[in-house]
């Protein structure tokens, strides 16, 4: 397997649009990675304390309606 240092002198050698399309692709890999990430913990319940946290403030009048 190629070093981290192998695979950066590699994309710095990239003509521009290979280097726009493979910051791209980078950037869509990591917001499929957040997506699964987040569908993963609401699904476990880790997020529930931020329902919790969002009906007291609203209880307490810190939130408006949108």
């Amino acid at each position: 397997m190629a070093t981290i240092e192998t695979i950066q002198r590699e994309i710095e050698s990239f003509p521009p649009p290979a280097y726009k399309n493979l910051a791209h692709w980078f950037f869509e890999r990591d917001w499929e990675l957040w997506d699964n990430e987040i569908e993963e913990d609401s699904q476990s319940e880790k997020l529930d304390f931020l329902i919790d946290e969002a009906i007291e403030e609203k209880q307490a009048g810190k939130l408006r309606d949108l």
